[in-house]
């Protein structure tokens, strides 16, 4: 007899269905942040649900999370309606609710993609093959990172209080045990980056993103061809301003294929 344990991704990322566009779905310890779960495991949720409407078309092209409030542990829900259906793309609505009211909201366009000219301006960083990194074993009880197999290549997490003067970060990731890429899991890698704050002031602070813009490059059969292997994914912060810094950031496949870039603004006291 063979018993299947489903992957801890999945089940974080589970939805009860109830109804068209209504879903139910828990936290889960393996996924916890220092507040509430990690950002990019509810912005997984958010394209599952989507990726489960029978109204969807097409796959994702771009998403917007915007965090109000920490998720709570325990029970949340999820109700998402498409706004607009166009001959190619489809705009969407989200909303994360628990009993204490709205937590995050979302906006999400799916699309149709079609042949058509093709060219990457973007350069991917130059980094060794993530075999010939170490794995970086992460301070703190910080409990989602342990679901990340992380070979940090440049901007590692600090553990001495230096300041640096670059808050770029560039690492090899994927999942732990490796799972096979899809929408939900590479909406959740965007966000994998701890605060470049952090790095900057060589010390942890108080910092949570409060908005974060994923657009999606490829379709489900380029994701697909990246397997369980490593991406890498690169981040930097443009400005750090009267408590909110932004930060840039690429994901991009072994094979060279950019597969998302992300936009994110975060609060910050120092």
């Amino acid at each position: 007899m063979t018993t299947t344990t489903a992957h801890a991704f999945d089940t974080a990322i589970s939805l009860t269905d109830n109804g068209i566009g209504h879903h139910s779905a828990q936290t889960t310890p393996e996924f916890a942040n220092m507040v509430g779960p990690f950002g990019g495991v509810t912005a997984a949720a958010i394209v599952r649900a989507i990726e489960q409407h029978p109204d969807r078309i097409g796959e994702p092209v771009a998403l917007t999370v915007n965090y109000l409030a920490a998720v709570t542990d325990g029970d949340f829900d999820i109700a998402v309606r498409p706004v607009r259906t166009n001959r190619t793309n489809q705009h969407w609505t989200a909303e994360v609710t628990q009993e204490h009211g709205p937590t995050t909201t979302a906006t999400a366009v799916f699309g149709l993609r079609r042949d058509a000219w093709s060219d990457t301006e973007a350069t991917m960083p130059d980094a060794p093959d993530p075999e010939s990194v170490a794995h970086t074993t992460l301070p703190g009880p910080v409990p989602w990172m342990r679901n990340y197999d992380m070979h940090y290549v440049a901007g590692g997490v600090p553990t001495e209080p230096a300041e640096s003067a670059s808050s770029t970060t560039t690492l090899w990731v994927r999942q732990r045990p490796a799972r096979a890429l899809d929408f939900a899991a590479l909406s959740a890698l965007a966000d994998v980056f701890y605060p470049r704050v952090f790095l900057r002031r060589g010390r942890m602070l108080p910092a949570g993103t409060v908005s974060l813009t994923t657009y999606f490059h490829v379709d489900g059969t380029e994701l697909a061809a990246q397997g369980t292997d490593y991406v890498l994914a690169t981040a930097q912060a443009q400005r750090f301003a009267r408590g909110y810094f932004d930060q840039a950031a690429q994901i991009w496949g072994r094979d060279g294929t950019l597969l998302a870039t992300s936009h994110q603004i975060v609060y910050y006291k120092d």
